[in-house]
């Protein structure tokens, strides 16, 4: 049985926020599971995860996500309004994990943990809408399967190597960062292209 101490709480909060980020409610219901089947020792401020209604809220919206999430068009509005969800769920999971360490370690725990998860987000939210423009929905469900079973995987691998999964997390937050930049910059040419094609259109 796995249990969280304060020298590898910093591991627990850099892998989970970024699995949340991609589906809080894959993380905080495998989170919940490990913990009620009594695999994993929970740090106390977020042992509630593996209280049955917990479980069951989580399991129920994960169902949800996942069907909704590979819809093309509707996945884009599904994943802005958990903006508002996916950012503070990590921030409060980091700071209720940290209960162990100083109110001023605490804090810097819950925004590590909310920038963690807004920038596994935002990435997520980038690919996406690359990927959408697509008229066929396979990639767009493959995507999205990816997604789940690295939040489900990454948020495993926490319990059982805490710093192997922060490494890996790590490792994926500057792979979302270099991606998110290469996708806006395409973004930004084809905006620029447009206006220069309409004034050529005009022009004729």
């Amino acid at each position: 049985m796995t249990t969280f101490t304060p020298s590898n709480i910093a591991a627990l909060i850099i892998a989970a926020s970024f699995a949340a980020g991609l589906n809080v409610y894959a993380t905080v219901l495998t989170l919940g599971l490990l913990a009620h089947a009594h695999w994993v020792v929970l740090p106390p401020g977020i042992e509630i995860l593996g209280d049955w209604w917990v479980i069951g809220v989580s399991g129920a919206m994960f169902a949800l996500e996942f069907v909704a999430d590979k819809i093309p068009v509707f996945d884009m509005i599904w994943n802005a309004l958990h903006t508002f969800i996916r950012v503070p769920v990590a921030a409060l999971i980091a700071y209720q994990a940290s209960a162990q360490l100083s109110p001023e370690m605490k804090l810097i725990a819950a925004l590590a943990g909310g920038a963690i998860a807004l920038l596994s987000h935002g990435s997520k939210t980038a690919v996406r809408a690359a990927v959408t423009a697509s008229p066929e929905p396979l990639s767009n469900i493959a995507l999205s399967t990816g997604e789940d079973v690295i939040a489900v995987g990454l948020t495993w691998l926490t319990t059982q190597h805490p710093w192997v999964a922060a490494a890996i997390a790590t490792t994926l937050i500057l792979c979302a960062i270099f991606a998110a930049r290469w996708i806006v910059r395409i973004l930004r040419r084809a905006w620029t292209r447009s206006p220069g094609a309409a004034t050529n259109t005009s022009g004729r």
